[in-house]
């Protein structure tokens, strides 16, 4: 039999899972804006936890796609591939927001503007996303600010860091066969850290401590990929009903507990246990729900686009917001037919950032040769 460290997977679904949850963010950022049960009911509006399945998927890819960075040269490469991938579509839509702001205060003088000022647009909080430290606590920022997802980009940045550092450390020191451990110590030291400053075990931060949350999720799919690398031996024989029956009984869980979440956000560190398994269990593909997503070529696109999705959705949902209930004055409740072209707006705006930003910064990135993911290689957040 194969070693699992040899063998090269292809996590589909969980590329199309990815989008799907992205997709929930952008219904749960278009909420307050609506007036509809479709929008405004308890499962879209607790799918702010989403963000977390994305810090485990992130973790989980990242541990499988680097095995080892050795030494310095090896971090400096594996931090330039990140940024390539993550940074040029943040700093652009970060420069459109910054327009946008000055034109609505130059048009202020002229017209009414409801909010021609968003006191949390301010200089200090466009530096702080422009250099991917907007997920830390500073003194005088007291909520998210300009592109509101990108808090989780500067989390992502940090965790990479940290991933990377620790296994040059480890490799330097000889204790490559610690790895996992240390790997897996991390998330638990992220709650402690995030409990000891705050009192509390929710994980919804973002402006302050997301970066925490980050390391808490990042982590946790380290120990994931662990797991499955481990089990893929065995597990990967069992007959295909049980993981049928495994990935319903997940879905079902993972629903209630989104539904649940204004009861259980109080104990976030539960959705990083929900995560885990959901990974885990549609990391080998081989259910019901499995074959039937893997069978939608929309789908496979939304998960393919899943991070530009993601990064242009609020800029896209305010201006949508500006043109339909403000300027052409529907209601709010119009959003129960608003909402599907509204997300098939940012679908396209997001294809093509894809294709003329994503790609164009990473098309002559050279992979090294222990990057083995060619599916989720793209993977953010996620």
């Amino acid at each position: 039999m194969a070693n699992p460290q040899t063998i090269k997977h292809r996590f589909h679904v969980l590329d199309i899972f990815r989008g799907i949850f992205a997709s929930m963010v952008v219904f749960f950022h278009l909420s307050p804006f609506a007036d509809t049960p479709l929008l405004n009911n308890n499962f879209v509006e607790n799918s702010d936890m989403f963000v977390d399945f994305f810090f485990v998927l992130s973790g989980f890819v990242i541990t499988y796609s680097y095995p080892k960075i050795s030494n310095g040269a090896e971090l400096g490469g594996f931090i330039k591939k990140r940024l390539l991938r993550i940074y040029p579509l943040h700093v652009i839509l970060l420069f459109c927001f910054l327009i946008i702001e000055n034109i609505k205060l130059y048009f202020s003088t002229y017209i009414h503007i409801n909010q021609p000022y968003n006191e949390s647009n301010n200089v200090l909080t466009f530096f702080t996303s422009l250099f991917l430290v907007n997920s830390v606590k500073f003194p005088g920022i007291r909520d998210v600010s300009w592109n509101i997802p990108s808090w989780s980009i500067s989390a992502e940045m940090i965790c990479y860091l940290i991933f990377g550092g620790a296994l040059v450390l480890l490799h330097k020191a000889r204790l490559q066969s610690v790895k996992y451990a240390v790997l897996g110590s991390l998330p638990f030291l992220g709650l402690f850290i995030l409990i000891a400053i705050t009192g509390r075990s929710e994980l919804n931060y973002s402006f302050d401590y997301g970066f925490l949350r980050g390391i808490i999720g990042f982590f946790t799919g380290s120990v994931c990929y662990y797991v499955f690398n481990k089990a893929y031996p065995v597990l990967s024989q069992i007959k295909a009903s049980y993981f049928s029956f495994l990935e319903i009984l997940t879905m079902l869980v993972l629903g209630l507990m989104i539904y649940y979440g204004t009861a259980l956000k109080a104990i976030g560190f539960v959705y990083e246990f929900i995560f885990f398994l959901a990974i885990l269990t549609f990391s080998f593909e081989r259910g019901i729900i499995s074959a039937l997503l893997k069978k939608s070529g929309l789908l496979k696109n939304i998960g393919t686009y899943s991070y530009s999705i993601y990064m242009t959705h609020t800029l896209l949902l305010s201006l949508f917001n500006v043109v339909f209930i403000r300027l052409l004055k529907l209601p709010p409740s119009a959003y129960v037919y608003l909402v599907f072209l509204n997300y098939y707006l940012i679908y396209i705006v997001s294809r093509w950032t894809y294709n003329h930003i994503e790609m164009r910064f990473t098309k002559g990135i050279r992979l090294p040769q222990n990057n083995r993911n060619k599916v989720l290689s793209n993977s953010t957040h996620h």
